[in-house]
């Protein structure tokens, strides 16, 4: 294999271990993508973010991101502040649903602006993102020299192809979901995990 192909591979393999874990951004993107609602737009906010980021990360901007602590100490009050609203929100769907089921075309009722505003929070709101795509990727693609450009597009490649697949797969789960049970349930664990990511971090901002 040549190096640039390794360099690739292993952009590619680094990128989807970060982005594969469960999160706040992960859990949106599949709740939208099982309600069928502006997936296209939630997958491609994800993906182009990634993108930007990992490609500032790449040019050595992890630096200036270190330099400035309080930055990354104000965006952790401000996204823990978010996800414990959203969270908020999604336990008040849970205890009292209304009209969670699919409707006969395939789409649930609900507002696009409101899941690409609550998208973007969610990317760029998040202290992790950066330190995982600016700081964490930008120092493992600078030890390959001269292809850490090769290894951020396999990063970048890993991101696209990990919302595409979890967006657009999540649909195979709405003959599960079509029930007000079942989104009382998803609900209940998106409540979860929004307030327990919210309460960390604020903890640690």
């Amino acid at each position: 294999m040549s190096p640039a192909l390794t360099a690739a591979a292993a952009g590619f393999g680094t990128g989807l271990s970060l982005i594969v874990a469960i999160g706040a951004q992960n859990a949106f993107v599949l709740r939208q993508g099982v309600r069928r609602e502006a997936v296209l737009a939630v997958v491609g906010i994800c993906a182009l973010s990634d993108a930007l980021l990992i490609g500032l990360g790449v040019a050595g901007v992890g630096a200036v991101v270190v330099a400035w602590p309080g930055a990354l100490t104000a965006v952790g009050w401000i996204g823990g502040a978010f996800l414990l609203g959203y969270g908020v929100l999604a336990a008040r769907r849970a205890i009292r649903p209304a009209g969670q089921g699919l409707r006969a075309d395939g789409e649930r009722a609900g507002s696009r602006r409101r899941a690409i505003l609550t998208c973007l929070a969610l990317t760029w709101l998040n202290p992790h993102v950066y330190l995982d795509t600016v700081f964490l990727l930008g120092t493992v693609a600078a030890d390959r020299g001269d292809l850490r450009y090769v290894f951020g597009t396999g990063a970048v490649l890993a991101s696209l192809c990990w919302f595409t697949a979890l967006g657009f797969g999540a649909r195979l789960l709405g003959r599960w979901l079509a029930g007000p049970t079942a989104w009382r349930v998803l609900d209940a664990l998106v409540a979860v995990m929004m307030l327990t990511l919210g309460v960390l971090l604020i903890a640690g901002a």
